[in-house]
């Protein structure tokens, strides 16, 4: 069993010890009275895999850059090809998330054509297209917009373009002069699959999004992004709100059995 183990105690540990999502996850705590380590702190590799969701609504309280920092370290171990390690990220909070806030929202709802960096393909068809209903079906359920709600279902959209009002959104880049290698995207989901499992094994809860990025004027400008970079991803950050009804929702995975071909093995 796999362990991630805190040896010290930050200031900002005492969000983690009162983060419902949390509780029963930690084990063996500690607390020395001579220099207030703790020892054993630990969440194992397969109740953070295990429990992680998607977070979509969060506490305004701020996260410190200290344990950002910790997180992005511990993200950055993902593996890339030919270590290349392709990514940047652009930590945004305060004021110009803000800005980015109101300028997506803005230019979304005076119809301005969407200009994320990435290719997006065609829409989904097929088994994609009925993952990708259920679970929106899930989370309008969770929180009780009806299917004929205009006004609940828009006002569920805007909130991915204000990044769903998390105190921290991370902005996840590429180096541009390796756009053209499919390797790159692959590089970067590794890495954003990395820091949400350590957002979380910290208490914290992100969500990968696109809304929040769909105005990459706007991004750009108020994140200070370089030239030399393509954005491909925003995170969500923050502390989870546990009286938010869509943060319970867990989407559903396919089988092993559906999703592996084994070759050469005794049956």
């Amino acid at each position: 069993m796999v362990e991630i183990t805190i040896k010290r105690k930050p200031a900002y540990l005492h969000h983690c010890l009162r983060c419902p999502v949390l509780i029963g996850s930690y084990h063996g705590v500690r607390k020395t009275k001579k220099n207030e380590i703790f020892q054993g702190l630990t969440m194992n590799f397969d109740e953070v895999i295990l429990n992680r969701r998607s977070i979509r609504g969060y506490k305004p309280d701020p996260v410190p850059r200290e344990l950002i920092e910790e997180i992005i370290t511990l993200a950055m171990r993902a593996p890339s090809s030919m270590n290349t390690q392709p990514w940047s990220f652009y930590v945004i909070t305060g004021e110009p998330l803000a800005r980015i806030r109101a300028g997506n929202t803005e230019r979304n709802l005076a119809g301005v054509p969407h200009s994320r960096e990435f290719r997006i393909g065609e829409p989904f068809t097929g088994k994609h297209r009925e993952r990708q209903v259920g679970v929106a079906k899930q989370l309008f359920s969770a929180m009780g917009i009806a299917r004929e709600d205009k006004e609940k279902r828009q006002d569920w959209v805007l909130r991915g373009f204000r990044q769903f009002d998390a105190p921290v959104s991370i902005i996840v880049t590429y180096d541009r002069e390796l756009a053209d290698s499919d390797d790159t995207a692959f590089d970067c989901g590794a890495v954003a699959t990395a820091l949400v499992n350590a957002a979380w094994s910290r208490g914290l809860g992100t969500v990968i999004n696109s809304q929040g990025i769909m105005q990459s004027p706007v991004v750009r400008e108020h994140a200070g992004i370089a030239e030399d970079q393509v954005i491909m991803k925003s995170i969500a950050l923050g502390w989870p709100d546990e009286t938010f009804p869509a943060n319970a929702v867990v989407s559903t995975r396919k089988s092993v059995e559906e999703a592996t071909v084994f070759v050469g093995f005794e049956d």
